[in-house]
This record gives C-alpha cells, structure tokens and sequence, in this order.
C-alpha cells in the first residue's frame, strides 16, 4: 500500500513527467483573449498547427524508437509522446472553440495543414526527424521569450488561455531533447540536422501566420496600418527573441542540455510537484509578477 503521507517526488534532472491537467475553456469563451488582438491571433494562429504538427512528431519519434537500442532515448521518447498527446488534444478543443466563436474560415487553414503534414509524412525519416528536432530547437527560445516577458504577453489577459499556453512551454523546455537525441541515435549527419532547424521551424511558421492572418482579416483590420504594424512588431519581437538559441544550434557541437532552463520553468516543475494535481495550474495575470501557480511552501 502507498504511504499516503509520503510527499511528492520533485522531477530528476532530465526526467520528462506526462501530466493529464484538465484545462477547460468555456464554449463562449473570447478568442481575442488579450488586449493587444494581433498577439492573440498570432497565438491562436500557432495553436491552430499543434493537431496537425505534433501527431507528426508522435509518429516520427515513435517511427525511430524501432532503431533506438538506448534505453534513455527510449525512455526519452516515451515521455515526449506523453507530453504532446496532451499537448494537441488541448489545442484542438481550444481551435474548435475558435471556429465556434466567430472564426469558421479556420477550417480551410486546417484543410491546407493537413494535406500538407500527409505529404510530410511521406519523406525520409531521417528528413522527418531532422524537421522534428529543428523544431524543438525553435521552441528553447520561446519559452525563453515567454516566461521572460510574462508580465506584458500575458498581464491582464484571459488566465484560462495563458495557464495553458505556459503549461505548454514548460514541457517543451523539459523534453527539449528527446527529438535531437532520437535524431542522433538514427542518423546524426550534421547538414541534415541543420537544414531541419529551418524547415521545422520555417514550416510551423508559415502555417501559423496563416492562421492568425485569417482571423485578422475576419476582423476587417488586417488592411488597417496601425493593426499591421502592431502585427509585424511582435512578429520582429518574436524573431529576435529566438534567433540566439537557432543560431547556437546550428553550430556542430549543439546539444540542447547546454541551453538552461528558465528559473520560472524550473519553479513550475516543482511546485507542480507538490501540488494539488486535481486542479489545473491557473497563474494570476493581474499580479504585476505573475509568478507560478503554486503556494511556496517550506522545505524539510
């Protein structure tokens, strides 16, 4: 029998949890969920890849698990898929609730992504998981830029949207190298991996552009100057942000264990360890901090 007293375990370095939180949305809830609606849309426009992009990564990483005898990168893996199984089950009831509430035109991005991850799915493996680590690369220097600027992305804004949309990031930092390290035990030629650091990351760009540019255009702003210059800003913002970590990785030696974690991240990880894992982690957007969402309590 388990010791009901016994406490939580914090992760181990390196150790990827699965963990089934049950973020709901309301069927009404408002997909410009943050004053600044360009930054909505152009979150709403990257959630609308995740039920196409990461099925995809699912299957490639499941795909070369077949020719991985290391059991690290096995258990790696295994931990990777857990986490964005969750990841895309969450992003398609948030995307349906999209198109619900006033933004139907997004089933027709949705058509185009899928034809295209089909057709993806046709090449090389080594191709695909070159793609798939590329893409894990991009996503270091978003949780980067996202728990760094927490305070102005997402102050004051719906917490049901930005809980989730942090959650997310906090697990992509925590398998950041389950991609890489599968690339690596089935292949590991440089000039593949690198070309992957664009085509993954370029690609999922390009569909979620399209994404939040449909919504815009429902808006009747996207032809408005000031409404596209706020757009093309925090697009500019996003770019800088996460050129350093795309720019480290193309260096032959990359390795993404090199790339620290956020200190937010990390405090994350354990509160939700300590927690009460009922409840879906809400962070409080109107604290000036918006600190993690977890009580602080003494360690013994």
């Amino acid at each position: 029998m388990a010791d009901v007293d016994a406490k939580p375990t914090i992760p181990r370095e390196g150790e990827i949890v699965p963990r089934n939180i049950p973020f709901e949305f309301p069927d009404d809830i408002a997909p410009i969920w943050h004053a600044h609606r360009e930054w909505s849309h152009l979150v709403n426009g990257a959630s609308l890849t995740m039920p196409y992009l990461e099925p995809f990564l699912i299957a490639t990483l499941k795909e070369a698990a077949d020719q991985i005898d290391d059991e690290d990168v096995l258990e790696s893996i295994r931990g990777f898929n857990a986490q964005e199984a969750q990841h895309y089950k969450t992003h398609r009831r948030y995307n349906e609730l999209l198109k619900a509430n006033g933004y139907e035109e997004l089933a027709e991005v949705e058509r185009g992504m899928k034809a295209g991850y089909d057709k993806l799915r046709r090449r090389s493996l080594e191709y695909r998981l070159a793609y798939s680590a590329g893409f894990e690369t991009m996503t270091l220097g978003v949780t980067r830029w996202l728990v760094a600027e927490r305070r102005r992305l997402f102050g004051d804004s719906d917490t049901r949207v930005a809980s989730f949309i942090l959650w997310h990031f906090v697990e992509e930092a925590e398998h950041k190298r389950s991609a890489f390290d599968a690339y690596r035990a089935v292949s590991g030629r440089y000039w593949q991996r690198a070309f992957g650091v664009f085509a993954g990351a370029g690609h999922v760009a390009w569909w979620a552009r399209k994404g939040a540019v449909a919504m815009l255009k429902k808006d009747g702003v996207w032809w408005d100057l000031r409404s596209r210059l706020r757009y093309w800003r925090r697009n500019a913002e996003f770019l800088l942000a996460i050129a350093p970590s795309l720019l480290r990785s193309l260096a032959p030696g990359h390795d993404p264990r090199d790339e620290p974690d956020p200190e937010w991240v990390r405090e994350w990880i354990a509160g939700y360890a300590r927690s009460d894992q009922a409840a879906a982690p809400m962070v409080d957007t109107s604290d000036p901090l918006i600190p993690v969402p977890f009580a602080v309590t003494e360690q013994v």
